[in-house]
């Protein structure tokens, strides 16, 4: 028996078989011989030997009989998330394009953002795509919390991720443009006079988002010597106005988001008391679009929009009335 590499260890990809690759997603996933068969069109003689292939390679079983059932072993499991990654890795090269001409092109675009990102410019984006592109989808994703962790892993099967300088850093990026934050409370907050003051964020409760998103904002808050008192942690920027309304309650906000949403609840868009750190966002994305025709196209536009959202004009022109 062939020992099996460790996880982290480099093999010769010449040396192995790729269609494996697959066979070994569907086994991990199904946890099932002839249902992974029947997934990827092997039959189930074929998947067994695939699994007996792969047993060899790994020096373990992979998948352990308990009861009537199959359940993964430990080594199954941690090969699990890595595979389905490295499958929507090769899908992604195997899909990439020399020339890419979107006026006629049927493609979609996948970029993890916050719904600040997708409000502020996502909906830009999404609105001249759809007049210059009108074949070209685009889908939005939740901006998960392991993003820190795992960004490699997460921008190899997606096509960008929209997200601030301050939080991840060695791939490429697209600038695009810059935004400051600002504070909400409650217009009727008899405990906030015309200015904000220090004392106000470390005395009122806060509303917070919960992931990573503002952790440099959230940095300069802490050396200021205030540690906020959350009383209210939600996923969504844009429900954060809703939290404060008719509350003590105080929130940091992006300055565009806010100034979208004034007027929907009954707050105040406030000064900083200090020289908040600014926001510059980005288009992040992995190296293997690198010279992907409809990849290079998408930052193209994506640069585009953003530099109209930065100069504050419309990126499409409205529809006659």
């Amino acid at each position: 028996m062939v020992p099996a590499p460790e996880l982290g260890c480099f093999v010769n990809l010449a040396s192995l078989d790729l269609n494996l690759v697959v066979a070994l997603r569907a086994l991990l996933q199904e946890r099932n011989v002839t249902r992974a068969g029947q997934r990827i069109g092997l039959s189930q003689p074929a998947m067994s030997a695939a699994l007996a292939r792969l047993r060899r390679h790994f020096d373990d079983d992979l998948l352990a009989r308990v009861g009537g059932g199959y359940e993964l072993t430990a080594l199954g499991q941690a090969l699990l998330d890595r595979t389905t990654t490295a499958c929507d890795l090769l899908e992604r090269v195997f899909a990439s394009q020399a020339e890419f001409d979107p006026s006629r092109e049927e493609h979609e675009f996948t970029l993890i953002a916050s719904d600040y990102a997708v409000a502020v410019f996502g909906t830009e984006l999404a609105r001249t795509i759809q007049a210059e592109a009108p074949g070209i989808r685009l889908r939005f994703k939740q901006v998960p919390n392991e993003i820190i962790d795992s960004t490699g892993s997460l921008l190899s099967t997606v096509d960008g991720l929209l997200l601030p300088h301050g939080i991840i850093r060695g791939f490429p990026t697209v600038e695009l443009y810059q935004d400051s934050w600002v504070f909400l409370v409650a217009d009727d907050n008899p405990e906030v006079g015309e200015q904000l003051t220090l004392d106000d964020l470390a005395r009122l409760p806060w509303v917070t988002y919960q992931r990573a998103y503002d952790a440099p904002a959230a940095r300069q808050i802490a050396t200021l010597g205030i540690e906020p008192r959350v009383a209210v942690s939600v996923d969504s920027f844009q429900l954060m106005p809703l939290l404060v309304a008719r509350t003590r309650r105080v929130a940091l906000l992006q300055r565009r988001l806010a100034d979208e949403l004034d007027g929907l609840a009954h707050v105040r868009i406030m000064e900083p008391p200090y020289d908040a750190v600014p926001i510059q966002q980005a288009l992040w994305w992995h190296p293997v679009h690198m010279h992907d025709a409809a990849h290079m196209w998408l930052r193209e536009t994506a640069a585009r929009v953003a530099e109209a959202v930065e100069a504050g004009r419309p990126t499409v022109s409205s529809p006659p009335s």
